[in-house]
């Protein structure tokens, strides 16, 4: 996590350090005014608007401490949609009440500001719908969970659903038997919740919450280029309903590993690529698809299918082969939780 806090007082600064101690963030970045001198924190310099602006744009979470109005003013040119922007969160300078200002579930700002508030004996102010019923709260589910949120505006639409009365939801792997105050299992009504790596739509609007866990082993012929492989991809999960959102890696032989047209896809596609010696590719268990000339080549009988493996994965899609170009699915273990 990244994380910035500001402080406006001296003492504002010490609840900063307090803050930042209890927090344990991978990186964080404290600012203050200059003229105080505080050790451990950067100066800024007015307007405040200038330096929230880089701030806003480098961190995960940002707090505030001193008073809620001046927070929303040095935010409000940087706020874009709950997606990008961080959470927001707003302490007094006394430590008494903890505010999430902003990006309450998806940014983790609620969860943040019952951690702070236990942890510096404050009040937290939280006052998003669902969490004030005790109802089940998809957006923060999801964020938790790294499941990819195909419509923030069915989103907003099952979490006012929920606070009228039960919203089902469907998914591909088995669910805990007792539900989250808020959903009971279904496949059928207007309106529901879809969780998998398939292309399903289940109810007449399906908010898809996809889980980041489908592994591309990838192979290609020298010089093949972007928009071969990408074509080549798309095909594969097209055939198989598999969704794009649920991509986390893929993985190729090393000999690949200069192959510009593999690594721009890759980049297109938002997502790491790996490459294996075909030592390594040999070594991975399972039947695979063989191929004479392939081995010839790389020295392995097969790459694709033993590259997506290899990440940790169970193969679904076997070897798929498209203009010059073979892709490969697995898939992690997932499993689904409350």
């Amino acid at each position: 996590m990244r994380l910035s806090i500001l402080a406006f007082t001296r003492r504002g600064c010490v609840l900063a350090r307090r803050v930042k101690i209890t927090l344990g963030a991978a990186e964080t970045r404290m600012m203050t005014m200059e003229k105080f001198g505080e050790p451990d924190f950067e100066p800024y310099h007015p307007p405040l608007t200038e330096a929230l602006g880089r701030l806003f744009a480098w961190c995960d979470q940002m707090v505030f401490i001193g008073s809620t109005g001046m927070a929303v003013r040095g935010i409000a040119p940087w706020v874009k949609d709950k997606k990008q922007d961080p959470g927001v969160l707003v302490i007094d300078e006394g430590g008494t009440f903890v505010i999430p200002l902003l990006s309450g579930h998806i940014g983790g700002a609620n969860a943040l500001a019952r951690v702070l508030a236990a942890a510096l004996g404050a009040q937290s102010v939280v006052t998003t719908a669902t969490d004030v019923e005790g109802k089940f709260s998809v957006d923060t589910w999801a964020a938790e969970r790294g499941l990819h949120i195909g419509s923030m505006a069915l989103a907003k639409a099952v979490s006012a659903a929920i606070l009228e009365g039960p919203v089902p939801i469907r998914c591909e792997k088995q669910m805990p038997g007792n539900l989250p105050a808020g959903l009971v299992p279904g496949d059928t009504g207007v309106l529901g919740i879809y969780v998998g790596v398939h292309r399903v739509a289940p109810f007449t609007k399906t908010l898809c919450l996809t889980p980041k866990v489908l592994l591309l082993g990838l192979g290609c012929r020298r010089g093949t280029p972007r928009q071969a492989i990408a074509q080549a991809v798309e095909r594969v999960l097209e055939e198989n309903n598999l969704n794009p959102a649920a991509l986390c890696a893929a993985a190729s032989i090393d000999l690949k590993a200069d192959e510009q047209g593999l690594l721009d896809c890759c980049r297109e596609l938002n997502i790491p690529v790996q490459f294996f010696s075909a030592e390594e590719l040999r070594a991975v268990p399972g039947e695979f698809t063989p191929s004479p000339f392939v081995s010839s080549v790389t020295g392995v009988d097969n790459v694709c299918e033993r590259a997506a493996v290899k990440l940790g994965g169970t193969r679904i899609v076997k070897k798929t082969a498209c203009q010059g170009v073979t892709v490969a699915v697995a898939e992690k273990d997932w499993e689904v939780s409350f």
